[in-house]
């Protein structure tokens, strides 16, 4: 009885043993192990073994790409302050995974305290407005720094982004207000220019109107002295004795009294006195006929 027992105690301890000395790793993760205290080794993701109450798993290394927000306060080349915000996206290099683990304590606040470095050194170099045109130049400045850095820890760095860049709240408001300023100057300025250009299409445009009146006007006055010269011709031809004087009389009170119709037929003419004494009529035919000599003997207007 007492061997059976013994027997069965031997082999709950070597079940015991067994179990103790299988174990799994995940995926993307390495486990470190050590023997009574000093590393061993690196167990790799899948079934692992390893010596029962003499090997422990001590930690468990994350092998997959982590991020770490870094709000960083600094103040620019003009003196105004603000958060930049830097994402440094990091991983622990398979193959360095010792180093990632015994080397650093804390490898976030270590990346922190870079990331702190690298901006404070930057930023203070370059004016406000130039910040923000400027982050894709001071993210690489961040990275090259942690690579070169934290490569000797295990750290491997994919990428840093700055995220955001926040002046203060002041800042800010000036900042739109100067910009809303000069977008109302450049407005003011387009107004302005394209008033000009319309005052001056509308000068041309009345100069070449007065332009072509004048000629009109004139052509106009050249054309009656013509079609009067023929009429007096045709006239002399179909009554004998008429002279010349005689027709240009009539023709030219005929044009008067149609020029009387056409003012009385306007309903927008205004009450004219015109003598209709037989003295004058004879003065009004006077001064007709001197006008129309008179522009007869205009010289013709200059070609355009």
């Amino acid at each position: 009885m007492l061997t059976l027992f013994f027997g069965g105690l031997v082999l709950v301890f070597a079940l015991l043993t067994l179990f103790l000395g299988l174990f799994t790793v995940n995926q993307q993760t390495s486990a470190v192990i050590e023997r009574f205290g000093k590393f061993l080794r690196i167990a790799q993701p899948g079934l692992n073994f390893k010596v029962p109450w003499i090997d422990y798993v001590t930690g468990v290394v994350n092998l997959r790409v982590q991020q770490l927000d870094v709000r960083v306060e600094t103040k620019t080349e003009d003196n105004v302050f603000v958060h930049v915000v830097v994402a440094v996206q990091y991983y622990v290099l398979p193959d360095k995974v010792y180093e990632a683990y015994y080397k650093l304590e804390n490898a976030e606040r270590q990346i922190t305290s870079f990331v702190f470095d690298a901006v404070r050194a930057r930023v203070p170099k370059i004016k406000l407005d130039d910040v923000f045109e400027k982050k894709d130049e001071i993210a690489d400045v961040v990275r090259l720094e942690l690579t070169g850095t934290m490569e000797q820890f295990g750290y491997g760095i994919v990428k840093a982004l700055v995220t955001d860049i926040d002046p203060d709240a002041k800042v800010k408001i000036a900042m739109n207000e100067i910009n809303a300023a000069t977008r109302e100057r450049v407005a003011a300025n387009e107004r302005g220019e394209a008033e000009r250009i319309l005052m001056v299409k509308r000068a041309q445009a009345e100069a070449e109107t007065k332009a072509l009146q004048g000629r009109g006007i004139a052509d106009q006055r050249r054309a009656i002295v013509e079609g009067l010269r023929e009429s007096v011709e045709q006239f002399q031809h179909s009554i004998e004795g008429a002279k010349a004087q005689d027709v240009m009389s009539l023709v030219l009170m005929t044009q008067f009294f149609d020029t009387l119709k056409d003012i009385g037929a306007n309903s927008r003419s205004n009450t004219l006195f015109v003598p209709h004494s037989p003295g004058g009529m004879t003065e009004i035919y006077q001064q007709l006929l001197t006008a129309i000599m008179n522009n007869s003997q205009l010289p013709p207007p200059p070609a355009r």
